[in-house]
């Protein structure tokens, strides 16, 4: 070093043109100022000298001896580095594009007897950047099993390696002892999840960073793989002809199941008008079948099975549909009406189009759905209208029967 610093001075003092006594002898006017610069920008040393007169300023790269320049000429062959002054007291060393290789000390020297020199420090920071060889990638576990992921990141200072959900929810972790607790974040390059559960299957995101911008971030998605399982919320239901009735299953399964419906003892159901098929995806190993069977018929009734399959396995569930008396009186054929006089049986008589209005207006099933009949298909009406009529005794329905036989 001394060697070259020797040349340069003998450099400097060659390109003088004269030292003259009595000259105040150039001075520092105040340090250098040290650098921290990103790769890929720019970086400029500032070297204040009071009192240059005739002599020359130099720079230096100080642990590689390489002069940079003399005061306005360029030495080195480095295409990125150039100098520049004002009004021969700032002196400033200009380098483009900083590389890696650029970091270290830089020396602002004066050919003075003895030289005269100071030094700064360029820092070259690094923003983070994951090492692909050793980051793993999108990840599969059975139920139950360890999925053990791990994120490696470079850059200069080294970058933290932290870990969240993508989702937002917690991460469980475990510790030697089984232990397990539930943290936002995770410190640290490799993430261990022990005795998984399928609710712990999502997005992981690694998050590096290191205070040089920009922080970065790689979705490294966990996949947990179980058995299909179906619940039915409701395994027997019930409907009247002639109406729309839904049937549902609830299915869990991952990787995702092929769902589809069958009607006992084996007949595939095919999606159409009468069957309205629909699969809503609450999550991403929960599914919710449903089945809608438009204007029952009697040749609907029966039972029906939910399957879901996937490549672990098939699991099915049976739903019983029966027929509820419905309250539509079309669905019913009444024999011929004979109407009773109140003096015979002591209870109101009323013709079929005044009920028929009555029944429309009540919405609600007619009363003849609950009257007496005879053996030779003529109805006896009764109501609960009147006072007289409020209650029916033991010895009139006795009557009823008697009368019916003769």
């Amino acid at each position: 070093m001394l060697v070259h610093l020797l040349i340069l001075s003998t450099a400097l003092a060659a390109a003088n043109t004269g030292k003259h006594g009595g000259v105040e002898v150039p001075e520092f006017g105040e340090p250098i100022t040290n650098l921290t610069a990103p790769i890929g920008r720019d970086a400029t040393f500032e070297c204040i000298v009071v009192n240059l007169g005739n002599y020359r300023v130099g720079w230096v790269k100080a642990d590689t001896k390489a002069i940079q320049a003399i005061h306005e000429h360029v030495i080195t062959h480095n295409p990125r580095v150039s100098v520049s002054h004002s009004d021969h007291s700032t002196w400033y060393l200009h380098i483009k594009n900083v590389q890696e290789e650029d970091r270290g000390q830089y020396m602002c020297q004066i050919n003075t007897d003895p030289m005269k020199s100071q030094m700064g420090f360029l820092d070259v920071v690094i923003p983070p950047d994951f090492i692909p060889e050793e980051t793993s990638g999108d990840t599969m576990v059975p139920e139950g099993g360890t999925a053990r992921v791990s994120c490696r990141a470079r850059g200069v200072p080294p970058p933290r390696v932290m870990w969240k959900r993508e989702d937002g929810q917690d991460i469980v972790v475990r510790d030697q002892t089984g232990a397990k607790s539930k943290v936002q974040t995770y410190q640290g390059e490799v993430l261990k999840l022990t005795k998984i559960s399928r609710s712990e299957m999502g997005t992981y995101l690694c998050i590096a960073g290191n205070g040089v911008p920009p922080t970065v971030s790689k979705r490294i998605h966990i996949s947990v793989h179980f058995h299909p399982v179906i619940q039915v919320p409701n395994q027997l239901v019930g409907a009247p002809l002639g109406t729309d009735v839904t049937i549902e299953c609830y299915v869990e399964s991952s990787p995702k199941s092929i769902n589809y419906w069958v009607k006992d003892p084996g007949e595939l159901i095919i999606p159409s008008e009468h069957h309205v098929m629909s699969v809503r995806q609450k999550s991403m190993f929960e599914a919710e079948m449903t089945m809608t069977i438009k204007n029952i018929r009697r040749e609907d009734l029966g039972s029906y099975i939910c399957v879901a399959k996937n490549s672990l396995g098939d699991v099915e569930s049976k739903i019983r549909l029966y027929e509820i008396p419905g309250n539509d009186r079309h669905a019913y054929q009444y024999p011929d009406v004979r109407i009773t006089s109140d003096d015979e049986y002591g209870s109101n008589a009323y013709e079929d189009e005044d009920e028929e209005i009555d029944s429309v207006k009540s919405n609600r099933v007619p009363d003849r759905a609950n009257k007496w009949y005879s053996n030779d298909g003529k109805a006896i009406l009764t109501t609960t209208g009147g006072a007289s009529t409020s209650m029916l005794t033991t010895t009139t329905i006795f009557l009823c029967l008697i009368k019916s036989l003769l």
